[in-house]
């Protein structure tokens, strides 16, 4: 079934910004309290940089494990062992993200979680299990409020708005979105060309006024 997005689905840059800066802040002053070991900011965090930064269905998020870093400089990824279809893929991450990940398993070992390759990335501090997709939901929903995003977004906005990003970032190539989405057809991969189509915004402003 094709996706069925218009642009109310995508944050906008400013957007993007302001709910990174209000998770990194709050991140950044659990970790300065040294004697408190609380992590769920610092989890938090690391969340929504990966739902920004990589496109991840939530259910992909969860199921991330240690193992599945790969966190060397020049190829730098994480690996979705079972997305949609059963399928195993790669995905390639940026510099700050993979520095993020890097000092957040420095944090997680110095809060006492699992780093064990095993070990799930992302853990519920109530229960020491893998966090599950309602709580992703909620953390998502928690940070949106904080920074006034209007009530449309869920955590899933993410996977729309980096696919957009990354269109415009890549000049157009369809084929590196569909790979880093995980989507098997490119036919669903096009609904973002179609929607962030470079040609709409110029034909609709040469319209007679």
């Amino acid at each position: 079934m094709p996706l069925d997005i218009t642009y109310e689905d995508f944050l906008t840059p400013e957007q993007v910004q302001r709910l990174k800066t209000y998770c990194r802040s709050r991140a950044e002053a659990a970790e300065a309290r040294a004697s408190d070991r609380r992590t769920n900011p610092v989890r938090d965090w690391a969340i929504l940089h990966l739902a920004l930064d990589t496109g991840l269905r939530v259910s992909e998020i969860c199921a991330l494990a240690i193992r599945d870093l790969i966190l060397d400089r020049d190829v730098a990824s994480l690996v979705v062992r079972d997305g949609k279809g059963h399928k195993k893929r790669g995905v390639r991450i940026g510099e700050p993200l993979r520095d993020h990940l890097e000092r957040f398993l420095i944090w997680k070992r110095a809060a006492g979680e699992a780093v064990s390759a095993g070990a799930p990335l992302l853990v519920s501090s109530r229960t020491g299990k893998a966090l599950t997709r309602t709580a992703v939901y909620r953390i998502f929903k928690d940070a949106a409020e904080s920074v006034g995003l209007p009530a449309r977004f869920s955590i899933h906005s993410c996977r729309h708005t980096y696919a957009s990003m990354l269109y415009r970032s890549s000049e157009f190539n369809i084929r590196l979105v569909q790979k880093q989405l995980g989507h098997s057809s490119i036919q669903t991969t096009q609904i973002y060309a179609d929607v962030l189509s470079e040609d709409a915004a110029a034909a609709v402003n040469r319209l007679p006024q």
